[in-house]
């Protein structure tokens, strides 16, 4: 008999597992019984942890939050543009780590208190740019909804780095469409340089709170 003692069950171990196993099957294929059968578990296990698949989906995105909070570099002097840039650059980083990571993130609801600390030194910084209390609110909500919506889309094509869906080549697309001109060409604005998509963007939602609530 084995002696070897396996790291206890918990919900850092078990969302831990279905991050891994997410880049392997995407969101769709992503079930408790794939993660029981990765852990070594049976599925009733996860249960203790997770009443149901959405709980795991909330405390996986608070993981992927937490690692992005990690990872991003925030100064107190930021300007309001500067620290929407920074929050918003780092939550894409952090989305396309994950294959569906956006999809993941959407809708989910943050386990704990961890995501407070940075909302409120946000918060801070807008409005003492001169915001209202509300307007923050608004552009914090606004630029997030953008990156996810923005990443969502990405994912659909690129859905990790190296890898591209069929049907989404844009030569074949423009040949396709070569009555549409303008369409056609546009597929190269669409679906290529995503980089450069997403910042132009992000300036345009930045643009857009500067002008709506004439901050500078």
């Amino acid at each position: 008999m084995s002696t070897e003692r396996r790291a206890p069950l918990d919900r850092e171990r078990v969302a831990d597992t279905a991050l891994r196993l997410l880049n392997e099957v995407g969101l769709d294929g992503l079930t408790l019984r794939a993660i029981a059968k990765e852990l070594d578990v049976k599925a009733p296990a996860l249960y203790w942890h997770f009443k149901d698949k959405q709980a795991l989906l909330d405390e996986m995105a608070t993981q992927m939050y937490r690692r992005m909070a990690a990872a991003t570099a925030l100064d107190p002097a930021d300007t309001w543009q500067e620290r929407l840039l920074k929050a918003n650059r780092g939550l894409r980083a952090a989305l396309l780590g994950y294959r569906d990571g956006a999809k993941v993130f959407s809708g989910s609801r943050f386990t704990g208190t961890h995501h407070a600390r940075d909302l409120e030194e946000h918060l801070r910084v807008l409005t003492a740019a001169g915001l209202s209390l509300a307007q923050a609110v608004n552009a914090a909500r606004t630029s997030t909804l953008f990156t996810i919506g923005f990443v969502t889309e990405e994912q659909g094509v690129v859905p990790l780095p190296g890898e591209r869906r069929e049907g989404y080549d844009i030569e074949d697309r423009a040949r396709r469409m070569a009555d549409f001109p303008l369409s056609a060409e546009a597929g190269k604005v669409l679906f290529d340089d995503y980089d450069q998509q997403f910042e132009e963007g992000l300036a345009l939602v930045i643009a857009g709170i500067e002008t709506r609530y004439g901050v500078g």
